[in-house]
Formats: C-alpha cells, structure tokens, sequence
C-alpha cells in the first residue's frame, strides 16, 4: 500500500515534467510527510485533451458517497480489483490521473524487533519523480444544495516487485512516459489494455533506505524526515 509520501517540486516542474498544458494548481510548499485528507497534485486530461495540472483531496470519494468518511478509507485502489470494485471502477473507467511524488514510506517488519522500521522509497534517478497511476472522483454532498464540488483521489498499488518486496508485499504502480497517454486519455475505454499498465515497475527505478522514526508522527514535516537511520539493521 501507500499511506505516506513526498512531493516538494514546485508545480510549474512537476508541469513540466508531467508535460501538462495548463496548472489550475498553486504552489502550497515542499510536503515531506503527505498524509490522507491532504490536498495533492495531480495530472488529468479533460474532455478536450487538455491536460491540466491541479489539486485534489487524497482518499477517494464516489460520487455515491453519503458524507466525506469514506474517503479516509479509500486512499489506494488495488489493480487486481479497480475494474470491479463500486468505489473505483467508475474512476477507473472515466477519470484516471497522474500522482506525482518524490517517493514513499512504507515500514518493514525486522526480525526480532518489537517495532517496524521506517524506509525511504525513492527514484534511483537524481532528482527523479515518480508518476502514480491514481484515479479521481467528482462528489458533493446532496443534503445540502449549496455544497461545493468536491474532487478527490485515490493512489493504484499493485504488487511489490523485487526490490520493494523485503519492505511490503504492495507498491504503487509507477507509469512510465511511454503509458501516460493512454492511461490519461479520458477516451480510452479498453479496461484489459488498461490493466495491463498496472504492473509492478522494473527493479532498477527505485531504491529504499532506513529513516528514522519521526516520520511516524502525521504532524512531522520537515526536510530531516529523509535522512538515513545510521544505526539502523533492516537486513
């Protein structure tokens, strides 16, 4: 799964990188401790492929949706069951978006120790961003007529490959460049060459090492959460 992460580019360079034609998005400051609830970037197209950089809240809201609870619930979707599943399968069909982040913590299991230990996950290239394959939805709440639309999303795991998988049996999918046209192209209807795209990403994009436990705490966010555990034994 993914339950934290890190984005710190300014928006104009995750636009750029993403090759998003318009930013609805402004600049909130580096967030190196993203939790749900957060409002976060995206990348989607519109029906005119127009595609537009903005933010969203994360947990996943259906448009079926009685109040905004379910959303804490619905931060990842699984590959195996996004097609399927009444909260996702809607998005997945009609609204699927880029998610981009400088990596992820996930905590490990050591032998021995009472408590997990914290990992950075992160690209092996320098400065590299990675591009989740998420989905999003449009809500509003139907009890009150003046309520403002809400947008919100949702992070697609899959299973871990070979480097992630000493840390956690689940990763986010990480599209490449060549997959985000037709993941993004909200025209695309092929739910098996869909799927397809949600696979584990090659062992060589991504790299991990121990931090310290102050990124437990949801409150923490500050550049030191990234450094390395010196003292730390994950083998």
């Amino acid at each position: 799964m993914c339950g934290r992460y890190v984005t710190t580019s300014a928006v104009s360079e995750l636009a750029a990188r993403l090759l998003a034609d318009e930013v609805r998005a402004d600049d909130t400051g580096a967030n190196y401790n993203v939790t749900p609830r957060t409002e976060v970037p995206i990348v989607a197209e519109t029906a005119e492929h127009t595609r537009v950089l903005d933010r969203v809240r994360w947990g996943l809201v259906p448009s079926w949706a009685k109040d905004l609870k379910i959303g804490d619930r619905q931060i990842n979707a699984r590959a195996e069951t996004i097609a399927e599943k009444p909260a996702y399968r809607r998005a997945f069909a009609k609204r699927r978006c880029l998610i981009p982040a400088d990596g992820f913590y996930e905590w490990k299991v050591v032998p021995g120790r009472k408590a997990k230990q914290p990992v950075f996950i992160h690209p092996t290239e320098p400065g590299g961003v990675f591009a989740f394959a998420g989905v999003y939805e449009v809500w509003r709440d139907k009890a009150d007529p003046e309520a403002p639309w809400l947008r919100s999303c949702a992070i697609v795991t899959t299973s871990a490959n070979a480097t992630m998988s000493p840390v956690h049996d689940r990763m986010p999918v990480i599209l490449p460049p060549a997959a985000w046209d037709s993941w993004l192209d909200p025209d695309n209807h092929d739910v098996d060459a869909l799927t397809q795209l949600l696979v584990p990403a090659p062992d060589n994009v991504l790299e991990w090492y121990p931090i310290r436990t102050l990124v437990n705490k949801p409150q923490n966010n500050f550049v030191e959460l990234l450094e390395e555990a010196p003292d730390a034994s994950v083998n």
